[in-house]
């Protein structure tokens, strides 16, 4: 009878541990479905806002999203995640939400994830850090409403937006007095029009990834926001540098400033219906799964139009 038990509740265990380990496998089959498809798009989300969707063959399988922004449209303008009203024991700066989270809260009309942050840990899709409401440090500025909370650093490039959506990518990482929002990046991959090449620490190691780029034109009116899904076998496996870089100048991109990647990259947008993801995040190689994170930039705009 004991024997009979003991297998018994081996066999329990068994079956236990087979279902542990398909849920990952489960939850991505089910995500994977709802991906955007791979196929070309381009429609006007709002008044001086156009969304291009590419879904690219070689040099590998890419999907890519693309925000044209026309900031000399009436009643476009910037806002970045504010930091807490207290600073916790910590000195953690703000709390960690989603970019739809981020597009609701604060009802704008869309939103991409911006600064590297920390503290961050990944390691599967139950074991994470930051979760939601968690307290975070942005690495660089992060300007919200003149507001200052996470102070510049050298080596975090800067995105400045001035009054009347003037705007400047500082390189050193210093936004100039007035500025009204800032978000920051580790590396330029543009400057005066030209593709620049990876950092040398990354130069050996440059492998398609996915990425969010904030660039503008020659003129400081047009802006882009670029984010490139990745890590996703043969639907998108991401950009090198060196291409992304290419990609930028080609657009037309004066300056382009590379944000937080891999799997905060995320892009959503307003709908009646609230906030809805466009591009195909993956946060604990679930697609789909949005990551929460520290600081996120997004623009209101006209509403009048879809």
């Amino acid at each position: 009878m004991q024997q009979r038990d003991r297998e018994s509740f081996r066999k329990m265990i068994s079956v236990l541990v087979l279902i542990v380990l398909m849920i990952p496998i489960a939850l991505y089959s089910v995500a994977q479905h709802s991906r955007p498809p791979r196929t070309n798009e381009t429609r006007s989300l709002f008044p001086g806002i156009t969304y291009e969707r590419q879904a690219w063959s070689k040099p590998r399988p890419v999907m890519l999203h693309q925000i044209s922004i026309d900031l000399t449209t009436p009643g476009i303008r910037p806002f970045v995640t504010p930091g807490v009203v207290e600073a916790s024991p910590g000195g953690l700066e703000t709390v960690a939400r989603t970019v739809t989270e981020f597009t609701d809260e604060f009802e704008l009309q869309l939103a991409i994830n911006a600064n590297f942050f920390h503290p961050f840990r990944e390691e599967t899709p139950w074991d994470f850090y930051p979760r939601i409401g968690n307290p975070v440090n942005s690495l660089g500025q992060a300007t919200s409403n003149g507001k200052t909370y996470s102070p510049a650093q050298e080596g975090w490039s800067t995105i400045c937006f001035l009054s009347q959506n003037r705007v400047a990518i500082d390189e050193r990482g210093f936004c100039p007095s007035g500025t009204e929002q800032a978000v920051a990046g580790n590396d330029l991959l543009v400057k005066n029009g030209q593709p620049l090449p990876p950092p040398s620490y990354e130069a050996p190691k440059d492998k398609p990834y996915p990425r969010t780029v904030i660039a503008i034109d020659k003129t400081g009116k047009k802006l882009w926001l670029v984010l490139i899904d990745g890590k996703q076998f043969q639907y998108s496996e991401g950009l090198t540098f060196v291409e992304t870089a290419d990609y930028m100048a080609k657009l037309g991109a004066e300056t382009a400033l590379n944000l937080d990647g891999g799997g905060s990259v995320t892009l959503a947008v307003q709908t009646p219906t609230g906030a809805k993801v466009l591009n195909a995040p993956i946060q604990t190689r679930i697609p789909m799964r949005e990551r929460p994170i520290a600081v996120q930039i997004g623009f209101f705009a006209p509403k009048n139009q879809r």
